[in-house]
């Protein structure tokens, strides 16, 4: 096809042959067929001479995460046996942006390896391709575009942060935990004591009790957090259209929470499990890796339903990430009947946090990080995790 300038060519052609043939002016009708001439020759030109390159695209890595930057390499190969024309290759890059590169004559077999950065600036799916290859004539009268390979979809998840998981003792939520764990005899045996006001009656010892005046419990040793529930609230209910900026990204915040924590229990040992509305309940080997993916396409739908009792063993963590304490997928989950299971709140509304003990402000990214903090009983982490860290 013909360009903008060899539009502009052609239109001037033939403005000239009949000019000169309406006055009898021989030269301008010459320079018209000259120029005329010209343009067809160039069309056939990119028409006839098509390059045959074979490519192969490598994205590296293979899922992002937003605030990171991804490789694109490319390896180009001259399959045809004559040498190829110098032609432009052009690979769109989500919707807003391309990549552009210059490939120069290759001879017969020849390849050539390219690369560019692509920053993840978003979560989603980032649409890299389809890569065409554009070929103009010396003059650029003519062009012509040949579809090279195909496009390649790259999951860019959610931003997320190192956030520690609490310990025994340590914080309002480590004594928490070990006055549960006293309490509800989570751990190994280790001795009968008295019961007291609190004691779980499943922990009574009933055939040392019958010879005690007392009733006796089992004692045993306290052991630390074995499992933890993410649940996320996506209720369409629980994050109306923003009104102002404050409450544009109250959706955005509860994913980002809601992959920090997944990510940083399961890298610290924990039994993790994601839950959220869809009857989407992750669970197994690579859980945080499998919410990652889910929550890089994410978007608000249907509220939870009755989430399935946990079948795992000793001291665990519900952490329900909403936007506010009134709404149903926190209400609904103060009916959990495990008392090995402690609930965790954090809300992103703002001045949606409850005022419980357990309760997380993370009406912004740095609230969270102080709140949560605070809860562990640990010295703040401010390092971001990416996909291409050590979860590989």
């Amino acid at each position: 096809m013909p360009t903008r300038q060899g539009w502009t060519i052609a239109v001037s052609a033939v403005v000239a042959i009949v000019v000169g043939r309406v006055f009898g002016i021989v030269e301008l009708f010459v320079i018209g067929a000259a120029l005329a001439i010209a343009v067809v020759l160039a069309v056939l030109v990119v028409q006839l001479f098509r390059p045959r390159l074979h490519i192969h695209r490598w994205v590296h890595p293979s899922m992002l995460t937003v605030g990171d930057s991804g490789r694109v390499d490319l390896s180009i190969e001259n399959r045809s046996s004559v040498r190829t024309p110098r032609v432009s290759l052009v690979e769109p890059v989500g919707n807003a942006s391309s990549a552009r590169l210059t490939i120069a004559s290759l001879g017969a077999g020849q390849h050539v390896d390219a690369g560019y950065r692509v920053p993840a600036q978003r979560r989603g799916v980032l649409v890299i391709g389809p890569t065409t290859l554009e070929r103009r004539d010396l003059l650029g009268l003519a062009a012509d575009t040949t579809l090279a390979a195909p496009a390649t979809e790259v999951t860019v998840a959610p931003q997320t942060i190192d956030v520690p998981m609490p310990s025994l003792g340590n914080g309002v939520l480590g004594r928490h935990l070990l006055a549960l764990a006293q309490r509800t005899g989570v751990g190994e045996f280790h001795s009968l004591r008295d019961y007291v006001a609190g004691d779980e009656p499943r922990s009574i010892h009933w055939r040392a009790s019958a010879r005690s005046e007392e009733l006796k419990v089992r004692q045993h040793e306290a052991q630390g957090v074995r499992r933890c529930i993410v649940v996320l609230d996506r209720d369409r209910a629980s994050y109306p259209d923003p009104v102002d900026d404050a409450s544009a990204d109250v959706f955005e915040r509860a994913i980002t929470v809601a992959a920090s924590i997944a990510i940083s229990a399961e890298r610290s040992g924990l039994t993790t499990r994601f839950v959220t509305g869809g009857d989407i309940d992750l669970r197994g080997p690579e859980v945080a890796t499998h919410a990652l993916e889910r929550l890089a396409r994410i978007e608000t739908g249907p509220a939870i339903d009755e989430i399935e009792r946990d079948p795992g063993e000793g001291l665990g963590l519900v952490v329900v990430v909403t936007s506010r304490p009134d709404r149903p997928a926190w209400r609904q989950h103060d009916r959990n009947a495990d008392p090995t299971l402690t609930r965790i709140g954090v809300f992103t509304a703002p001045g949606g946090a409850s005022t419980g003990r357990l309760g997380v402000d993370a009406s912004t990214i740095d609230e969270f990080r102080q709140q949560w903090h605070r809860l562990a009983g640990t010295r703040g982490m401010t390092r971001e995790l990416t996909t291409s860290g050590d979860r590989a």
